[in-house]
């Protein structure tokens, strides 16, 4: 297949870039590293004839959504807006990743069905993409794959993150974090690659949404546990007891449609994926 990665020098990018042309696909790159724009057209009008976009070009880092608002949006929505409509001028498939979508969940486990809720700009910024995907369809007949990862992790993420700022301040020797008690469905990068190899294989009916996650929840503290394991040295931490206005307390995701319809599930346990991390 010919297949358009969009951010493809990011953090999960690279390594499905990699993956996919192991395989034996034709990998066509948008990236700004690479002096693209996914917010102009002109990154994307001359573009040869492909099968399949994977849109992973966003911002990302929440705290950031706060602080530039604008940005966030013009990015993602703009970015989504001329990533679809490249694929429906060229009849391909989408591939969009958004995002954990459901706020403060009112039940566990989560699953697709879930009522989404916005609680960042960031997170809205990715609804509004989802919205765009089914709008394309209803209209225009573009088939896409809408991917719900939770906590994605792995080697080489920004330390900005919670799982790399750990490992970091670990090997100084301490660690100070704010709260210990947030639990998360954190899903290894290996993983999230192999769901979109599968999602290829798959024909879409309509905008067909899918959670990547591994199904467990793990608390901050029990990260810090693991990771203590791991480094197998006498470490300082430290918990501030910052506790942020309406947090989350707990987040897992049901993953049986993606195990039913795409034939994924992951393989990579939280210990054996920190361990990769090192």
């Amino acid at each position: 297949m010919k297949i358009v990665v969009t951010g493809s020098k990011g953090f999960i990018g690279k390594q499905l870039c990699k993956t996919l042309q192991a395989l034996g696909h034709q990998i066509i790159e948008i990236d700004l590293s690479l002096g693209h724009n996914v917010e102009e057209w002109s990154s994307f009008k001359d573009l040869p004839k492909f099968d399949y976009m994977v849109h992973l070009a966003a911002r990302i880092f929440v705290p950031e959504s706060f602080e530039k608002p604008r940005s966030f949006y013009q990015t993602n929505i703009l970015g989504t807006i001329n990533a679809i409509e490249a694929c429906r001028l060229n009849d391909a498939k989408f591939v969009f990743f958004s995002s954990y979508a459901y706020g403060a969940p009112d039940y566990l486990p989560i699953d697709e069905q879930h009522p989404v809720k916005s609680f960042n700009p960031y997170s809205r910024s990715k609804i509004m993409g989802e919205d765009i995907c089914k709008s394309y369809f209803a209209d225009f007949g573009v088939k896409s794959i809408i991917f719900r990862p939770f906590n994605i992790y792995g080697p080489n993420q920004d330390s900005r993150f919670l799982i790399p700022s750990i490992i970091e301040q670990a090997k100084q020797g301490s660690i100070t974090l704010k709260d210990n008690r947030p639990k998360r469905d954190y899903i290894f990068i290996d993983d999230i690659i192999n769901a979109v190899v599968q999602a290829l294989n798959y024909e879409p009916e309509s905008s067909d949404i899918f959670n990547l996650a591994s199904g467990v929840s793990h608390s901050v503290e029990d990260i810090v546990d693991f990771t203590m394991e791991l480094i197998d040295k006498k470490i300082d931490v430290n918990y501030l007891n910052e506790h942020r206005p309406n947090e989350v307390l707990d987040t897992v995701a049901t993953i049986s449609k993606a195990k039913d319809l795409l034939n994924w599930e992951p393989e990579v346990s939280i210990k054996d994926g920190l361990k990769k991390c090192f």
